[in-house]
């Protein structure tokens, strides 16, 4: 998901494309056995391919770069497939049944589990994947049903991003908890400019903007209609109630709600570290970044982590396989998660690197903490994650438009246990 530091040009601005979950169901029907769907393929020995969503200039000129030094310490030459962030999966799936899958993919976390649940993933710590220094949130992040599949080079989680100006001309704090940052956006909503922005969109963009809310008010994707999670819906509709969140919200991506807050029509908006990139190229906008605001004073915010998951498919060749696990190995270490982490803006895994990141990026520091906290959406649901995310959609567009939140998230519940 996106950006780079203060040594050089920066790339043009650019959007996140939406990811679209593909169900197990669907995942089952297309891969049938995944383990054995790589057997039989004729691969030149010396090379090796990592499949992944870098089609922005950007990115893949990074990741090229990251091959190339990878490829010179191991003495094999690593290519990149780069396909859009959500035609993965479905690129994959076609791999698998044509027996031509890459020797790594690099999934979305919320991807990740449906395809290891086909028995196609590698264990990595068998393969000798390198685990130390990284924190136990996001190996869980990377794992199914306690197995570990998937190494992250970098995560990311959403934040609070605020206009210092708006702020210090209305003598107003950034707020900690719900109540403040509700006071705030009535306050800050004047002419054109909305108080907050965020994506309430009917897709995933949307119901990982909700998760912060959801989970730090103690509700959970395993009952969807409890009290708990209707509250934090009931919050999204009190900010629209107020006039403080445009009812646009229902339709915005998380990048439309950065360009809200680029144009100056919000002054406040949920939205994670990839948008920072583009929002340094406004030099006249001055931005800061908090944790999300909490229920109450006390409770920890709770974010979603995010970002993607070097992964070796099962091809049924074990020494390819520990080769793909060094190549793993190479991209995931602490130097190589550095220097993504500076163009991406995003956070380290490796605890060593985070620490030499965040003395090189103080602005982000809010970042930290909150990764600190932060939990895997599929952590408790697996695969299933799929399903609950597409009836949060459903629930989104019912109950900002008039449906009160009680039926819509009942109606959600009901629609994740019949499996529909």
């Amino acid at each position: 998901m996106t950006a780079h530091i203060s040594n050089g040009a920066r790339p043009g601005p650019r959007h996140i494309r939406r990811r679209v979950l593909v169900p197990l169901t669907v995942v089952s029907a297309l891969v049938g056995t995944v383990a054995l769907a790589g057997c039989g393929q004729s691969r030149d020995p010396d090379v090796y391919t990592v499949l992944n969503s870098s089609t922005d200039d950007s990115y893949h000129s990074w990741d090229a770069a990251t091959l190339k030094r990878c490829s010179e310490q191991l003495g094999v030459t690593i290519q990149q497939q780069s396909v859009p962030a959500d035609q993965v999966m479905s690129k994959s799936l076609r791999m698998a049944s044509s027996k031509s899958l890459p020797d790594i993919i690099q999934f979305d976390g919320s991807e990740m589990p449906s395809f290891a649940e086909t028995g196609g993933l590698m264990d990595l710590k068998k393969l000798g994947v390198d685990t130390s220094d990284i924190p136990e949130g996001i190996i869980n992040y990377g794992s199914y049903k306690g197995t570990y599949y998937g190494a992250a080079r970098t995560v990311n989680t959403l934040a609070l991003f605020y206009n210092k100006d708006v702020f210090a001309k209305a003598g107003l704090s950034v707020p900690t908890t719900w109540a403040e940052m509700r006071a705030d956006a009535k306050k800050l909503t004047q002419g054109h400019q909305y108080g907050i922005a965020l994506s309430a969109g009917g897709a995933e963009d949307g119901v990982y903007q909700f998760t912060p809310f959801m989970w730090s008010n103690g509700g959970d994707e395993t009952d969807l209609d409890s009290k708990n999670v209707a509250e934090a819906l009931d919050y999204w509709k009190s900010l629209i109630g107020d006039g403080s969140l445009s009812k646009s919200t229902i339709n915005w991506t998380q990048a439309d709600v950065n360009d809200q807050f680029m144009a100056g029509n919000a002054a406040m908006m949920i939205n994670g570290p990839w948008q920072v990139e583009t929002l340094n190229t406004k030099k006249s906008l001055h931005w800061g970044i908090a944790q999300i605001p909490v229920p109450k004073t006390g409770d920890d915010s709770v974010g979603p982590l995010g970002g993607g998951e070097l992964t070796i498919p099962n091809i049924g060749d074990t020494a390819r396989e520990k080769t793909s696990a060094k190549i793993v190995n190479c991209m995931t270490s602490e130097q190589e998660e550095v220097t993504y982490a500076l163009n991406s803006w995003m956070i380290p895994a490796n605890e060593k690197a985070a620490a030499v990141w965040k003395k090189k990026v103080p602005s982000l520091s809010a970042l930290a903490g909150q990764v600190a906290a932060a939990r895997s959406r599929t952590a408790k649901v697996g695969s299933g994650w799929s399903s609950i995310s597409l009836a949060l959609q459903s629930a989104f567009q019912s109950a900002l438009t008039g449906q009160s939140s009680e039926s819509a998230l009942k109606h959600a519940q009901q629609r994740v246990e019949s499996g529909n």
